[in-house]
């Protein structure tokens, strides 16, 4: 099991640079773990890809079947009062924008703080330099 940011599911979904990496990464291991609030998060990026032109509305409507199946076998965490007073000391201490903050605090909640126990499955730079200075192995 890894757990999985939003940036990392996005490729899955639609084909970008890391899609390959992040497909392999996801057969090989199918128990995936994200933060409740991920799936807004992500269909949030397809709109703002869609508004962008970077998307078509079939490849947006395609993305977002995607999106529906993929989460229809995903564990969640979803201890929100918990996952939001970590992401506070985590804002505290970390340059990280509040999602980023409550997708490593999903992930450090998960663990019961012993963050060696899930890899964590991440394409944003400062949320992995975050989960890294947390302890986190980050893929990739």
């Amino acid at each position: 099991m890894r757990f999985w940011d939003s940036s990392a599911v996005i490729p899955l979904l639609v084909q970008e640079d890391p899609s390959k990496y992040c497909i392999q990464a996801y057969r090989a291991d199918r128990d995936v773990l994200v933060w409740t609030m991920s799936r807004v998060e992500i269909f949030s990026a397809l709109c703002r890809r869609l508004r962008d032109g970077a998307l078509g509305p079939a490849s947006f409507d395609a993305a977002t079947l995607r999106l529906n199946t993929f989460f229809e076998s995903m564990y969640e965490v979803d201890a929100i009062q918990r996952v939001k007073a970590r992401a506070i000391r985590l804002l505290r201490i970390h340059p990280l924008r509040a999602a980023d903050a409550l997708q490593l605090a999903a992930a450090m909640v998960a663990t019961e703080e012993k963050v060696q126990r899930l890899p964590f499955m991440c394409l944003d730079d400062r949320l992995t330099a975050a989960a890294r200075l947390e302890g986190f192995e980050v893929n990739p």
